[in-house]
């Protein structure tokens, strides 16, 4: 017999799947939206295409979230990447895999998603107010309900918290998860941006805003350690405020605490090539133009658009003859073609971000159910709790698969 015991707060990824999940083992959830429609920031991932998940095996599932990856074993072993493709296609929304293993729908359509979503909670009974959840009850240790903006008190013998965090707050996105978890007791790590963009202390950024590097090493130095955080290679760009570009938005998910002038990117321009290979190259292509100025031969190395910065940064005068440049100059030259540096200030806004770092502290949750150690009753999913990963799919992954166990979890408590 199907009751009406479970409140699950948000209809975004980790919200509908919990909803499903639960209503597929015989509860009736109620899902509270404060939004319209459900999946408001589902419709702008992936570009509007939606990057729904990564196709890879579990431990690359695990490995991919440098934030309390291993919290989420348990949740991406009972269901992961293959299983939430199999999950969409059977509902009848064909899937394609594209570089990088990420997948997306067909259509490219994140709508085409959130339509499949919302059919299928229709379909299944799940019941949606639109209602802004304002303060969870609980009593004894022990979730009661919840109490709405408007002042109504609901009553819940299980709440499931999938509010998100506090990325894209225009759709709905306010933090309003982690305020309740810690008024029901719970550690929150403070929320900071993820997956977002950097401020550069330079102000030559901007002379290269709009240049796209393709091919090009990364690497993000912690100054105060000398430790490098994080190394790939791929693509990026400059903005008129620093960098951004995938590369750089997985960068930002590897900095806890982002301090100006504490952390540097360090860009090979050449990871092609070693120091030597380079020496050779430029010598063949001063070869030939022993008369003409440096910066008329570098575009043969680099972006025209690059080049005054990059000579600016040298300090080699640009009109410099070929047949001047000695040795040194060469070896400055390379130097700067394999570091070629930016001194990171801080995050661009959390409007601007991506995800949310931070979250409920996954030692006061329980990865087997996704239930509060806390307060019986209440459970997790998605974006709320502390874990974060690169991009590629991989947050959406996290929902999905928290909010299936926390849905499940919450079902069979009843």
């Amino acid at each position: 017999m199907k009751t009406n015991k479970i409140c699950v707060i948000g209809a975004g990824a980790a919200g509908m799947m919990a909803a499903i999940r639960a209503a597929e083992c015989g509860a009736e959830p109620v899902i509270l939206e404060r939004n319209e429609r459900p999946g408001r920031k589902l419709l702008i991932t992936g570009k509007g295409r939606c990057n729904l998940t990564n196709n890879c095996s579990v431990p690359e599932l695990v490995a991919s979230v440098p934030v309390n990856g291993r919290f989420l074993y348990g949740a991406f072993s009972r269901f992961c990447a293959q299983d939430m493709m199999d999950f969409l296609e059977n509902a009848g929304l064909p899937l394609k895999t594209e570089r990088g293993n990420r997948v997306f729908p067909c259509s490219d359509r994140a709508m085409d998603v959130v339509d499949t979503l919302d059919r299928l909670c229709r379909e299944l009974g799940c019941r949606r107010l639109q209602e802004r959840a304002q303060h969870l009850l609980t009593a004894g240790g022990t979730v009661r309900g919840v109490q709405t903006e408007s002042g109504r008190e609901l009553t819940f013998e299980r709440v499931i918290l999938c509010t998100g965090g506090l990325s894209y707050p225009t759709t709905g996105s306010t933090g309003d998860g982690f305020r309740m978890a810690a008024e029901a007791g719970h550690t929150v790590t403070p929320p900071q941006p993820s997956l977002v963009p950097f401020e550069a202390e330079e102000d030559w950024c901007r002379d290269l805003m709009g240049l796209s590097l393709r091919n090009v090493g990364l690497k993000i130095v912690d100054r105060q350690t000398g430790r490098a955080l994080y190394e790939d290679f791929g693509e990026m760009l400059f903005t008129h405020f620093g960098i951004s570009g995938p590369m750089v938005l997985s960068a930002s998910s590897h900095i806890r605490r982002m301090e100006p002038g504490r952390y540097s990117a360090q860009i090979d321009l050449k990871p092609a090539l070693s120091e030597e290979q380079l020496d050779a190259r430029l010598l063949r292509e001063f070869g030939g133009a022993a008369n003409r100025e440096l910066h008329n031969v570098l575009p043969a190395l680099l972006p025209h658009k690059m080049v005054p910065v990059f000579l600016r940064i040298s300090g080699i005068p640009p009109e410099t003859k070929i047949n001047q440049i000695t040795r040194e100059i060469r070896r400055r030259i390379i130097s700067l073609l394999k570091c070629f540096p930016v001194s990171l200030k801080r995050f661009r806004p959390v409007e601007e971000a991506i995800i949310t770092s931070g979250g409920v502290c996954v030692k006061e949750i329980d990865p087997k159910t996704m239930e509060s150690r806390l307060i019986k009753g209440l459970y997790f999913a998605g974006e709320i709790i502390d874990a974060d990963a690169y991009t590629g799919g991989f947050n959406l992954q996290i929902a999905w698969s928290t909010g299936r166990l926390a849905g499940e979890s919450a079902a069979a408590d009843c």
